[in-house]
Order: C-alpha cells, then structure tokens, then sequence
C-alpha cells in the first residue's frame, strides 16, 4: 500500500457486534474521506449430516452468515448514500445459495439467505445509485476448506453416497484460489460492472450444474 502511496486501516472485530461494525466503519470514513465499495465476506462452514447439527451450530451459521452480513451493509451503507457517490456492495454467498451443498442444512439455508438479501438491498438502494451482487464461489482453496474439513467430507460422504458426486466440476482443478474469487471481487465493484446489479456471478466451474 505505501508503494502505491495508499493507506489501510485494520480492526479485528465480530460481524454480530452492528454497534461495533458502526464504529470502525465511521472511523474508517472519517480518517479517510469516503465509502465507496463494501465487501461482506465474513463466514463459517460445518460439514454435519442433518442430525448432527446443534442448535448452537445452527444458529451460529444464521448470526455469522446472515446476520452479520446483514450488519456489515446496515454499518456502511448510510455513509455510502451520505456521500452520494453511489457504489458497489459485494456479499459472498455460494454455489450452495444457488443449488444446494449437501451435508450442510445449516450452510445451505444461510447461502440461500444471502442470495435473496442481495437482491431486497440491490432493490432499494438502487435509487442511490448503489448496485448490490452476490458472489457465488464453489470449493476455494483455504484453510477453511481443509484440515480438518477433509475428513469431515469424507466421513458425510459416506453416510449417503449418493450425494457425494453433487457439486463436482466441469473443469480442473475441483477447486479455486483465493485470487481468483478476489478477481471476480474487483470486477463487480469496478465501473466496468456499472450496469449489473442483483445478480449473482458464480466462480465455481460449473459445479453449481452437477
């Protein structure tokens, strides 16, 4: 960034925590003049069978995945119209927002509820000028989707068969990198993206098909 005579600010919050959304965000526009694009990313992902979710892993998908992408917009979109520049808004949903994933009730059900959310806020904050789309990625390769998470597929896998070809593909390899899906980030904010909005680009090669 200091090559590119830019600035960054960090913070380490939680994205259940709006008041402490609101806070860093207004420090964000107060040290640095303007919100122009916002990028809710934040998620989690548990590989269980349907009756091996808790309440407790239920409803801690819903309060990351979906309340606190819905935080996320609620602490940066006001400032966004106050400046009256428009903008762009990114929420990372799923191949599983589209189709479904399986082993993943919980997942899936938060996935689907990013999906219809870009599209209410693309709705109404359209009249200023702000455009709302939902990325779409399929297996990427991060820490969250291995270790641990390998084993727990196979072992899902396993309970149903059948399932366990769901979301294979068209292309190798079985999964993306990270640049990638930051690739299609940049794109969807960019003005070469001006005209698109409540739509929901996949980056999972095909696998949302199979």
């Amino acid at each position: 960034m200091e090559a590119l005579d830019r600035r960054i600010l960090t913070h380490q919050s939680d994205v259940r925590d709006l008041d402490g959304m609101k806070a860093f965000v207004e420090r964000g526009v107060t040290e640095l003049g303007r919100l122009d694009a916002v990028v809710a990313n934040a998620g989690i992902c548990m590989r269980q069978t349907w009756d091996e979710i808790t309440p407790q892993n239920f409803r801690d998908t819903i309060d990351i995945n979906v309340v606190g992408v819905w935080n996320t917009v609620m602490a940066s979109a006001p400032h966004m119209i106050a400046g009256g520049n428009g903008g762009a808004i990114v929420l990372t949903s799923s191949y599983a927002g589209k189709k479904m994933q399986p082993f993943m009730i919980h997942y899936t059900t938060s996935k689907h509820a990013i999906t219809g959310m870009t599209r209410a806020f693309a709705a109404e904050l359209g009249k200023h000028g702000i455009r709302v789309n939902s990325l779409h990625p399929g297996g990427v390769a991060t820490p969250m989707g291995g270790g641990d998470m390998m084993g727990a597929i196979e072992r899902t896998n396993a309970s149903n068969p059948k399932l366990a070809q769901m979301g294979t593909t068209f292309i190798e390899p079985a999964w993306g990198e990270p640049e990638e899906m930051a690739d299609a980030v940049a794109f969807l904010l960019s003005g070469e993206a001006r005209f698109i909005t409540a739509e929901h680009l996949s980056v999972d090669g095909g696998m949302q098909y199979f």
